[in-house]
């Protein structure tokens, strides 16, 4: 866009009640409400400045932990709150409920779906989305888990694939259905996989009668040598003992050539192996959001391959030092040159370096020309008294570290009372073994699928191949709801996400 933007767009307005009190003072948009977004506006809360947060949803999400909404342990609001509740004593903020579409860098405008902002200072926290690295095909068959809505899909399936197993009666078929595949052997892919393994093993243990759930097949997929590669290795090392402890299969080193409806393709070793399973979840890359290629292009400068914008030394957009990007969208280098990883903490210390630096410039004092990210360790959690930890030097296993895992994700929770929800929830969990949010949600619908000779993974998406269901029989079309149907027809009934 270089500054420019289409007069359709240039031509929409917004408008809104003006307190006489602040005219002419300096206006800050804010674009997201995630962990970037929210700690600008708070970090901004006693600046005699106006702020505008936009956000396309009217809550922020705590997404370290919707691998747990995904497995039944948390329900979606445990883990979200109002973002005008979260603001409500910051009283120099608005929150807008709006999609942002474009920037107009030139002349400092924030251009939405159904109006336009002007600032003075913009922060943009859009964070980011799944990668599934050119291969966008394969979302729909391999859901990420970015939000609410990716969570409750993937709850969705994990269930669903337990009660299709209970009323299959081809011991085959069953154990596609009992096959769980997560791609992605970092923090999200891990927690993903032993909480699997606990849900088969112990929360389902007694709720089936023609089914043994701790028969459930868990298999993590990783392109590297080790599992939670960004970790110290013997870090790596404990959490791959851990998940074995907890039957599953860890596979590292082996690439994904290949996702399908009920199938995952797998190369190791420059062997090909098709895995045949109807829950695939993802948790193998992460892409910004779109909103960094449209700011860059307004601001004439470049992305890099995960779409990220390379950001000054002080997080503005090079050019453009009104516009602050930080967070997932943002390629800033730590101490080693490398970026800065796409972890809260850094979206979070980059938004009040942002407040920092806009307040230095109002009062005319010296402005901060350096952002320092102050590394706060990392964690990951493999199970129950199950995890490693890393806070500065010190290494943490086990036990400890799943209670520092705990205490840590818990006071990060935005609100007190999602803190007592969640405690008391895994207080609940800890002590009966239970997923009390184990609901499955969302429309079932039939589909088509090709099923393939075994170990002919070279001929996938072959378009000669004929149109069957999972068991190899022609598909019936019919309600999935259908209780008069013969045996080989409910079979054909595969339902997936609506």
């Amino acid at each position: 866009m270089e500054g420019r933007i289409d007069g359709n767009l240039a031509s929409r307005t917004t408008s809104a009640v003006v307190d006489p009190k602040t005219v002419g003072r300096p206006r800050v948009v804010i674009v997201g409400g995630g962990f970037g977004g929210l700690n600008a506006a708070l970090a901004l809360r006693k600046a005699a400045v106006d702020v505008t947060l936009v956000d396309r949803r009217n809550f922020h999400l705590f997404q370290p932990l919707l691998y747990q909404v995904a497995t039944g342990a948390l329900s979606p609001a445990n883990i979200a709150a109002p973002l005008r509740g979260v603001l409500r004593k910051t009283r120099n903020a608005t929150v807008l409920l709006a999609e942002v579409v474009a920037f107009d860098a030139a002349n400092r405008r924030v251009v939405l779906d159904d109006g336009e902002l002007s600032y003075d200072s913009l922060i943009v926290a859009a964070g980011s989305t799944h990668s599934y690295f050119g291969h966008d095909e394969w979302s729909s068959f391999a859901p990420g888990l970015k939000t609410i809505e990716d969570a409750t899909e993937m709850r969705r399936r994990i269930l669903f694939a337990f009660e299709r197993a209970e009323r299959e009666t081809d011991p085959e078929i069953r154990k596609h259905w009992m096959t769980f595949v997560v791609v992605g052997g970092g923090p999200t892919g891990v927690e993903l996989a032993g909480a699997l393994s606990e849900i088969a093993r112990h929360t389902l243990r007694h709720d089936f009668r023609h089914i043994n759930p701790a028969e459930a097949r868990v298999i993590l997929i990783d392109a590297t040598d080790r599992v939670l590669m960004a970790y110290p290795p013997d870090l790596s090392e404990r959490a791959e003992r851990d998940l074995k402890k907890l039957r599953v299969d860890v596979r590292t080193g082996t690439l994904v050539t290949d996702v399908g409806e009920g199938y995952v393709v797998v190369t190791r070793h420059g062997q090909s192996e098709q895995i045949a399973s109807w829950t695939v979840l993802w948790a193998a890359g992460v892409q910004a959001s779109p909103l960094a290629k449209k700011l860059a292009d307004a601001c004439g400068v470049d992305t890099d391959r995960a779409g990220r914008i390379k950001v000054m030394p002080d997080c503005t957009v090079p050019n453009f030092p009104s516009i602050f990007a930080v967070g997932d969208m943002a390629n800033c280098p730590g101490p080693d040159g490398k970026p800065l990883p796409g972890v809260a903490p850094v979206a979070i210390q980059q938004a009040r370096f942002a407040a920092k630096v806009i307040q230095a410039r109002m009062a005319g004092g010296d402005v901060p020309t350096s952002f320092i990210y102050r590394d706060q360790g990392m964690m990951a959690t493999i199970g129950r008294r199950k995890a490693v930890a890393k806070i500065g030097r010190a290494k943490f296993r086990g036990a400890i570290a799943w209670y520092m895992w705990l205490f840590v994700h818990l006071m990060q929770l935005v609100q007190f009372q999602s803190r007592l929800m969640v405690l008391l929830q895994w207080a609940w969990s800890y002590l009966t073994f239970n997923r009390s949010a184990r609901l499955i949600t969302g429309k079932m619908l039939a589909v088509k699928t090709k099923v393939l000779p075994a170990g002919s993974a070279a001929s996938i998406g072959d378009p000669d191949a004929a149109d069957t269901d999972h068991t190899g029989l022609p598909v019936v079309e019919h309600s999935p709801r259908s209780e008069s149907a013969s045996p080989n027809e409910r079979r054909a009934e595969v339902a997936t996400t609506g």
